[in-house]
């Protein structure tokens, strides 16, 4: 997705890992930044990991940032440390169908500090929330996609086909 025009063609949107400020910086440049606003607020699911959690906060600090706040959370940049500090753990997880160990890897990754009311907490590492879900939005700290669990992916694409039957539903009276 690189426009809105692009945007308008999806059912569903991941905001990937990587650096927040740049992938900011080209939100606001390519006018993406209100379009996934907009996007959001039509209940199309919107995925974001590590760097995508961090555009999907409410509040980002260390340092602070804007972003795109669609979820009431406060996040801290980098916070398990720099790139020699990353790391694959395993957390508990509160996934239906999956409440076991999670394994996560964290790469220069936020945590979670503070969520807000209505948001969920659907797995953890040492106390602190690292995948959280309000809505249609969901959130991670770690990156799914680095291990061959595919349980975070399955729980996204099963948002993305509740939105799609509802619309169907809708449509078809």
């Amino acid at each position: 997705v690189r426009t809105s025009a692009d945007l308008s063609s999806c059912d569903a949107l991941v905001l990937p890992g990587g650096e927040s400020t740049t992938q900011l910086q080209f939100l606001k440049e390519g006018g993406l930044f209100e379009s996934i606003r907009e996007f959001a607020a039509a209940e199309h699911p919107v995925f974001g990991t590590c760097a995508g959690a961090i555009l999907l906060a409410s509040e980002v600090e260390n340092p602070n940032q804007d972003s795109l706040r669609l979820m009431d959370m406060t996040v801290l940049r980098n916070a398990y440390g720099r790139q020699l500090a990353s790391d694959v753990v395993q957390g508990a997880s509160k996934l239906p169908a999956h409440e076991k160990s999670l394994e996560m890897v964290f790469i220069r990754a936020p945590i979670i500090e503070r969520v807000g009311s209505g948001v969920e907490v659907l797995a953890e590492y040492e106390g602190k929330p690292t995948l959280v879900r309000k809505g249609n939005i969901l959130a991670s700290t770690f990156h799914p996609e680095l291990t061959s669990d595919y349980a975070v992916h399955q729980y996204f694409l099963n948002l993305v086909n509740v939105r799609d039957t509802e619309a169907s539903s809708v449509s078809a009276r």
